[in-house]
């Protein structure tokens, strides 16, 4: 079975979390400097993993509506799947709402200092977008 790559895309760090081979469970691996060629880190996790779907968070807002932060998500989803979807890799949106503020609360019940939860946020809130779509799709399976 092939492996699913969970994202949190931000502007400034992505988080990285990946499936185990049975799709059960999320676990972060990495946080990436998003002013570097991230894309071609993923597309190499992807070649090394035998990824065969990419979750990518999408911050919907409250209410369910979309605002400028999901469509800057997505089109930067485009981007990753020109650059990765050529091998036959699905890259589907998963609603990431509340995700980063979850890690933060699990970081600090696990009492990280600030300095060290603004290094492992991004790949928590990864896992937990990660998870969420395993467990959904484990109930609809």
């Amino acid at each position: 079975m092939k492996r699913i790559l969970g994202l949190d895309i931000g502007r400034v760090r992505i988080g990285v979390a990946i499936s185990d081979p049975l799709g059960a469970f999320a676990q972060g691996i990495d946080v990436l400097d998003a002013g570097k060629d991230w894309m071609e880190h993923v597309r190499e996790l992807v070649r090394e993993r035998d990824v065969g779907i990419i979750v990518v968070g999408v911050p919907v807002r409250t209410d369910g509506s979309r605002g400028p932060e999901a469509a800057w998500v997505e089109g930067v989803m485009e981007k990753l799947r020109k650059k990765v979807g050529d091998g036959g890799v699905e890259i589907v949106p998963w609603d990431e709402r509340f995700s980063t503020a979850e890690a933060e609360r699990a970081l600090i019940k696990g009492d990280l200092s600030r300095r060290r939860r603004k290094g492992v946020i991004d790949k928590v809130a990864a896992s937990l977008i990660l998870q969420s779509f395993l467990d959904n799709r484990r109930v609809w399976s």
